[in-house]
């Protein structure tokens, strides 16, 4: 009867562990899994389906410099997208390069080289800004991940004509964070008749620095000419920042073409030390036609 006992006791105590056990692995997983749904919430919440572009798109253009009143051209400018695949996940990579002229480097030097990969959904995965403008050698890179509903950045930038550490910030929030090139894939999926004039559109971006709270503005439809010899319809958007007063402040201005591509065709930029302006002059691999064209010179 003892042994009995023992036995029914030893046998109890073992499905009792084995119950703790299984209520733990149960925990476990169940935590993983809302983890991994939270993560998976926001990616989706940051995710947007590709209507405007297939990989291969290849657009060129011309960049101009405000001289006194004059009009220089000093440089191009190159915006690619391929088929990526980064950490193991597949997507796209957007390349924009930037390069003054050998006769603008005598006034200003710029070898601007901005990558950025993104997944299937066009959520951010990793940013970086190569930068060689003037005597300023940089580059700055922000790292993305999605985890318990939250959205975090990891950012850094390496001087290369200072003699300084890298300089390495975090940041975490449960709102998507984009950079200034996987905004410009999402928001060329953007349906147009979404918007009315005035329309704002409130983001946080990663400069690979730092994350700034960012605004778009629509601000109608306009002609506008671009340097191969046509005009196009555009969809005109205002990117501001606001002063310590609150008082709005163009910093670049987008015309992009009214068709189903939501083409860069004209970009206004207002510098610090001055304004320029990028024009352009050829694409190819397009995925639809250009039917914002309405007309030659």
């Amino acid at each position: 009867m003892k042994t009995r006992r023992k036995t029914e006791i030893g046998i109890a105590a073992t499905a009792a562990k084995r119950g703790r056990l299984h209520g733990r692995l149960k925990a476990l997983v169940l935590t993983a899994l809302l983890a991994w749904l939270g993560g998976t919430a926001l990616r989706a919440q940051c995710t947007a389906e590709n209507t405007a572009f297939l990989p291969g798109e290849h657009v060129s253009y011309n960049l101009y410099f405000n001289w006194k009143f004059v009009w220089i051209k000093v440089g191009y400018a190159d915006l690619t997208v391929q088929e990526s695949e980064w950490n193991g996940q597949s997507g796209y990579r957007f390349d924009l390069l930037s390069h003054t002229s050998k006769k603008a480097d005598f006034f200003f030097k710029m070898r601007d080289t901005l990558t950025c990969h993104v997944g299937r959904g066009l959520e951010p995965l990793y940013f970086c800004k190569a930068a060689e403008e003037g005597k300023r050698h940089t580059r700055d890179e922000a790292w993305f991940s999605y985890n318990k509903g939250r959205v975090n950045v990891h950012q850094k930038r390496t001087w290369y004509s200072q003699d300084r550490a890298p300089q390495e910030t975090d940041y975490s929030d449960t709102t998507c964070v984009f950079d200034m090139l996987s905004i410009l894939g999402q928001a060329r999926s953007w349906k147009a008749d979404d918007f009315k004039v005035g329309d704002k559109v409130n983001f946080p971006m990663a400069t690979g620095r730092k994350v700034e709270p960012q605004t778009l503005i629509y601000r109608g439809k306009e002609n506008v000419e671009a340097k191969n010899d046509t005009i196009y319809r555009c969809l005109v958007f205002s990117f501001v920042e606001y002063d310590k007063k609150g008082e709005e402040k163009e910093v670049i201005t987008f015309f992009v073409s009214d068709d189903d591509n939501h083409l860069p065709i004209r970009l206004d930029m207002y510098l610090s030390f001055g304004s320029a302006k990028a024009f352009l002059t050829e694409v190819k691999g397009n995925r639809y036609p250009l039917t914002s064209a309405v007309g030659k010179k």
